[in-house]
């Protein structure tokens, strides 16, 4: 297969050095170097095969490290990426003197999104073979990176009406003066062109809001047509993406992420899922806030054996008693007799019968229904607290409401009182990430346009470039160095033929590595019986 070659580092040239000697042994380029050698890069999903036609393409291995260097350096546009090849001397190193454009390398990222989430899995296994992911308490949030589409090229209904309604407003008077003018030609000219450019708008708005009718979401984004208009703090809008991330808290290391575009109630059972899944246990705490407060969500993730500590909103002003001593917290609930007993000691009792209750309003699309049963008592009519309870004071007293998920809640309420002490870690825990990313590294916005595939390939790389900065800082740089060096041997042993895979083995440290460490690195060594 051929592939553009590289510059040999140890040749000699005009200076007295070679271009290895440019770059200290210690310096964290050579750790970049080795961990891309290290991943086996056909298995994750870059593209190896290249029709022989033409110039030959870069190797995806050179444009990785190109990329992992750039995030960790903070520079993540193509163009400077290229203008950095040709000055930087680290990177002349890292990337042997080859100087690809700047399409080549915005194309790579475009690409490959989701090879480049393997690459970041890559990272948080290299993470739990040093041991520094504790496995035992995680915590997930959200943050909003604002997308590259302006308020201006955002819409929804209403925002389409409006124009519409002033466009009609404008082609209403534009007609009344082609009516009354009847003798300035050129004025005419000029306002049946005006007519002309506010009927191609018209017909631009109309084709707006087919589309937002056919497909079912409350908003559309004509650039990067997967972003969402959002609420980044109080009543402050973006057009952005919302990240999802879950960090393990021993070290705040994340150890997964994903790109989405929509709010926070309905996230939290699939980041629980794919953490049992990367941890491969579930005898872990996670702690959310309560943005994530959702029945169906706490349900999920206490059904798949995980300890949830999810912060409980505020009371809202329509769910609140006239006096507070009267809220639905202050309802003693027996599940043996499936009853509430208020503070007056009065018994509220159900019928039994479900009734679906719709959450989200009936005019928006993303409404949902929940199961609830009715509780209440006849004693609501003599009460003397009545007006202090309910404001229903004259139809059928009060009435509590109990979803199919509330003996969830009630866990998670207790896990709250509980341990406190352990939900106050959570902001340590994932702010740290996003702090670094976002205030640190000046990442606070997608530099990707037309979807969130491609926006995915940009978070991450900022996920790997914070998960081998943190590793790179924790680690001893020699022991991360043997490590590498040996998943390089081994990728090399495992792809080659058996005599040569022996003489690496035999020749290397490999061969004076332990044999159970070894094993546990690449348990496919385990048929060689030699080792």
């Amino acid at each position: 297969m051929k592939f553009i070659q590289g510059t040999d580092r140890t040749q000699l040239a005009l200076f007295p050095t070679c271009l290895d000697d440019t770059i200290e042994f210690d310096n964290e380029t050579r750790l970049i170097d080795l961990f891309v050698n290290s991943i086996d890069l056909k298995s994750f999903g870059f593209e190896m095969e290249f029709v022989d036609n033409g110039k030959p393409a870069y190797h995806p291995g050179d444009l990785l490290r190109l990329f992992i260097y750039g995030y960790l350096n903070r520079i993540r546009s193509s163009r400077a990426l290229e203008r950095e090849c040709k000055r930087n001397l680290e990177l002349i190193w890292l990337m042997k003197g080859l100087v690809p454009d700047h399409n080549t390398i915005s194309n790579f990222r475009r690409d490959n999104p989701i090879a480049i989430k393997k690459v970041f899995r890559a990272t948080v296994k290299m993470a739990r073979h040093f041991e520094l992911i504790g496995g035992t308490l995680i915590a997930g949030d959200s943050t909003k990176l604002r997308a590259q589409n302006s308020k201006k090229n955002n819409f929804n209904a209403k925002k389409i009406e409006r124009h519409l309604a002033y466009i009609e407003e404008k082609l209403a008077r534009y007609q009344s003066e082609l009516a009354q003018e009847d003798g300035d030609s050129l004025k005419k000219e000029s306002i049946a062109g005006e007519v002309e450019k506010q009927s191609v708008r018209r017909s631009k708005y109309e084709s707006l809001l087919e589309q937002l009718d056919s497909s079912g979401q409350e908003q559309i984004s004509t650039s990067d047509p997967d972003s969402r208009q959002m609420v980044i703090r109080n009543n402050i809008t973006e057009v952005a993406y919302n990240i999802q991330s879950t960090t393990d808290a021993k070290h705040n290391i994340p150890i997964d992420f994903k790109v989405t575009n929509n709010n926070d109630s309905k996230a939290m059972g699939n980041m629980v899922r794919r953490a049992k899944s990367i941890l491969g246990t579930n005898s872990f705490t996670v702690l959310f806030d309560k943005g994530y407060h959702t029945g169906s969500e706490i349900r999920t993730v206490m059904e798949l054996g995980t300890e949830a500590i999810v912060a409980i909103p505020a009371v809202s002003g329509s769910s609140m008693a006239p006096d507070p001593a009267y809220n639905v917290s202050e309802f003693r609930y027996d599940p043996k007799n499936c009853t509430y007993t208020c503070p007056q000691g009065n018994t509220l009792s159900t019928n039994g019968s479900w009734y679906n209750k719709e959450r989200g309003g009936p005019s928006r699309k993303s409404a949902s229904s929940v199961r609830v049963q009715h509780f209440k008592t006849k004693a609501c009519k003599d009460c003397p607290a009545l007006a202090s309870c309910t404001k229903n004071t004259r139809g059928r007293g009060r009435v509590i409401e109990r979803t199919e998920h509330q003996d969830f809640i009630d866990a998670n309420r207790r896990n709250v009182e509980q341990k406190e002490h352990l939900y106050k870690r959570r902001q340590v825990i994932i702010e740290h990430n996003y702090g670094t990313i976002k205030r640190q590294w000046n990442f606070h916005y997608i530099i990707t346009k037309k979807g969130s595939d491609r926006a995915s390939s940009d978070v991450g790389f900022m996920f790997v470039a914070y998960n081998l900065r943190r590793i790179f800082n924790l680690v001893d740089q020699e022991a991360l160095k043997k490590y590498l060096k040996m998943l390089w041997l081994c990728f090399l042993a495992i792809m080659d033929d058996l005599r040569v895979r022996k003489k690496l083995i035999q020749r290397s440290e490999i061969y004076r590595f332990h044999n159970s460490q070894f094993l546990k690195l690449h348990p496919d060594l385990r048929k060689w019986a030699y080792i």
